[in-house]
């Protein structure tokens, strides 16, 4: 086999040198333009994950690396001249040169032919006279544009601006360091890759890079400059660079890895931000997982398919780490009011892949002193501490997320609701919540949806409110009102979700005549006396709610349903008083919350839920969020439920774990206004983690309470948890601890004979 890579980085170096070990007939080329000994930045992180691959694979690069490898566990966070220390981490550097000149020695050491200073030829040139094309050269790589329309690239520039530097002395644990200055916040992030030498990245917002004058500044005034706003930090010592430069961190997604003969690896492929420390990692990796494939499948075609498979998914994980470690630094200036122990956890904590049990396991405590200063008492876990809302006070953050149900009838809700509510309430949620409660029959978005546009169905919500309250002491029930807008009439979720009726179809209205999907049925554009009628079916099902006992109200502004329909640009056409800038599409939604809000019990709280973003091009941003519950707020909105999309058809969501939960924190850290965070948090460490980090006040889970009815009394047990915040009831009480699933008692083998 004959290969050509063109790129001379760690991903190419190995991966020319994993090729040529496990095959020494073949062929190898490494195409580099520049000199050996030119790079771009100067320290390396790997992971000991990583570092347990390249021993697996070739002890002699790995021992290699071990020689020079600077070891540290901890990261300083300094803010406003308080330092915190977090321990148990685990760090592994040395010089990006170093690294290049081992790859180099074995490369040679092996027969790989190495071309520096040397342009590769063209990729057709590569292609037709080669048997492997691997494209490792770089982030801005030429033999993925070449090939682009196959690829596909997304390329994604971010707002922050950033430099690498050196200093000329070791640093003695990873550290960040927040200057806060008359142009705005910076940051730095240091750590150590030889005895005698520091990584040292000065990151900035565009706007305080400019404010600042970084745009007019020559390199080396630059430099310095640099050095005097951190000198703390570089206890008064210069920085120094080499090869770089300010940029912009641009995120780079293919939608496929390979084309014929050739494959993407590295950079070239995706990118990952370098606050998590993962570019080298992941190139390194990628060389590892494709010679593998090599070996294992029967031809190139099969292996390259086999690479990307196997990769893609660790790597997407890794970007949406990366994705949410990037953007925290982005919008670094909202944590800056918290007390130093919970922003030193909010930034530790930020990409969601360190957590608040796996940093209890690092650094217990670390951990216990966040917790001390935010509130727990010894021995509760932040999900488990109380949480009021006007003259609501729930005795944990746990929300059993609306769900909806498509099983009452006629609008009324049966024994399947008192079940599976009553359920969950015995289950240990502070507030149980119903689904989409809608206020008319030619509001539903199903025959099988429930309401509160009559008596008969109010008396029947008493009884499920009645059981809540007497059954499950403690628990709180809310009430979810809304209209389906332009959503409704259609079949059953399990029948064919939002698919119209095929019969029996009832006529819909919505803020503009424009239909959910092609098939959808059209609605038909809300006139004035309508929206005035609309609005009184609000609040004749507000205060139906309020007789049958619920505990809160929460008004329905999101999914594409009637009041998102408002809200949305997508989705509101109107040229009249409630169309055209957002204060407008804001109108009727506020207008609809002011008369719920005057029939509504004066103690009783009441919350909105809004779609953050449309998920769309054109559609409603995270900005437009804030000020979205920036409006509700001000009319009196006592938390905001952020969940996101389901607006329009044509979304495009980027599914994840937690993968909404940024559109709360942004919300709660710049309105000032209690959150509600919704969207595959799937365990108590999450809630846990989004707690005590500041990204939330409550977290609604949907799924998982599903999955296990009583999750929250579970994961109470899970960790050791027996006081207020999670009361099992009495006739469960013996089911609290976790039962034995197998023999424990048999003795530990004490001697191997050979």
């Amino acid at each position: 086999m004959s290969v050509a890579i063109v790129g001379g980085g760690p991903g190419g170096l190995y991966a020319a040198a994993l090729l040529k070990r496990l095959d020494p007939t073949r062929d190898i080329t490494v195409w580099e333009r520049n000199a050996p000994d030119v790079t771009f930045g100067f320290g390396v992180v790997l992971s000991d994950e990583t570092l347990g691959g390249i021993e697996h694979a070739d002890p002699v690069v790995h021992e290699a690396l071990q020689r020079h490898f600077v070891r540290w566990d901890d990261i300083d966070i300094v803010h406003r001249g308080v330092t915190h220390r977090s321990g148990g981490h685990g760090f592994a550097a040395l010089g990006r040169r170093r690294l290049l000149e081992i790859l180099h020695e074995r490369c040679r050491s092996l027969g790989v032919d190495l071309r520096f200073r040397t342009e590769a030829p063209h990729p057709d040139t590569l292609c037709a006279a080669y048997d492997l094309v691997i494209a490792a050269d770089g982030v801005r790589s030429s033999t993925r544009e070449t090939y682009a329309r196959v690829f596909r690239p997304q390329v994604t520039e971010h707002r922050c601006r950033y430099i690498w530097l050196a200093a000329d002395f070791p640093f003695d644990a990873f550290r960040f360091e927040i200057a806060e200055t008359e142009h705005g916040v910076m940051q730095l992030h240091g750590y150590p890759y030889a005895a005698d030498a520091s990584t040292v990245i000065i990151e900035m917002r565009e706007e305080v890079w400019r404010a600042a004058g970084f745009d007019e500044l020559g390199e080396p005034e630059s430099v310095e400059r640099c050095a005097k706003i951190f000198t703390d930090a570089l206890r008064g010592r210069p920085l120094r660079c080499g090869n770089s430069a300010w940029t912009s961190f641009r995120t780079v997604v293919n939608d496929h890895w390979s084309h014929g003969n050739v494959v993407l690896l590295g950079d070239a492929a995706h990118t990952a931000h370098f606050s998590i420390g993962s570019g080298t990692k992941l190139a390194v990796e990628d060389a590892l997982a494709l010679a593998a494939c090599l070996e294992e499948q029967h031809d190139v075609h099969s292996a390259l398919a086999a690479y990307e498979q196997e990769r893609k998914p660790v790597v997407a994980s890794t970007q949406r780490a990366a994705r949410a470690s990037l953007e925290w630094f982005e919008n670094l200036g909202l944590y800056l009011g918290q007390p130093p122990r919970q922003f030193a956890f909010n930034l530790l904590t930020r990409s969601r892949r360190v957590t608040h049990d796996n940093l209890r396991l690092r650094d217990a405590r670390f951990t216990e002193a966040v917790e001390r200063e935010f509130g727990c008492p010894d021995g509760t876990p932040p999900m488990f501490t109380p949480f009021r809302l006007r003259g609501l006070t729930l005795r944990n953050r746990v929300v059993v997320s609306p769900m909806d149900m498509y099983s009452a009838s006629d609008g009324v809700p049966g024994d399947f609701h008192l079940v599976h509510l009553g359920a969950r309430a015995l289950g240990g949620a502070g507030l149980v919540m119903t689904e989409m409660v809608c206020v008319s029959e030619e509001g539903r978005i199903t025959p099988g949806c429930a309401g509160l546009y009559t008596g008969r169905q109010a008396e029947a919500w008493r009884r499920v409110t009645d059981f809540v309250h007497t059954r499950a002491p403690g628990t709180a029930i809310g009430v979810q009102l809304g209209h389906s807008g332009r959503k409704g009439s259609t079949k059953l979720m399990w029948e064919g979700m939002d698919e119209p009726l095929p019969r029996g179809n009832w006529p819909l209205v919505a803020a503009s005549p424009l239909p959910y999907k092609p098939d959808s049925q059209t609605p038909r554009q809300l006139t004035r006396a309508q929206l005035t009628d609309l609005r009184e079916q609000f609040t004749a099902a507000a205060w139906r709610a309020a007789r049958a006992g619920f505990d809160l109200l929460e008004l329905h502004c999101a999914h594409g349903y009637l009041l998102s329909g408002f809200l949305s640009p997508l989705t509101n056409h109107r040229t009249d008083a409630y169309g055209g800038s957002p204060q407008r599409r804001l109108r009727f939604p506020l207008e609809v919350f002011d008369a719920v809000r005057a029939v509504w019990p004066a103690e009783r709280p009441m919350t909105v839920r809004i779609s953050a973003t449309d998920w769309a091009e054109g559609g409603t941003t995270a900005e437009d969020a804030v000020e979205i519950a920036r409006a509700f707020a001000a009319h009196g909105a006592d938390a905001i439920d952020v969940s996101t999309g389901q607006v329009v058809a044509e979304e495009r969501p980027e599914f994840g774990r937690s993968y909404q939960t940024p559109f709360a924190d942004r919300i709660r850290n710049s309105a000032g206004v209690p959150v509600i965070a919704v969207g595959a948090i799937s365990s108590w460490d999450d809630v846990n983690s989004l707690i005590l980090a500041g990204r939330t006040d409550l977290c609604a889970l949907g799924r998982p309470h599903l999955y296990d009815p009583h999750w929250t009394l579970h994961a109470a047990a899970e960790q050791g948890y027996d006081g207020p915040g999670a009361v099992w009831p009495a006739p469960y009480r013996a089911g609290s601890r976790r039962p034995q699933t197998g023999r424990t008692d048999a003795p530990k083998p004490r001697l191997s004979l050979t």
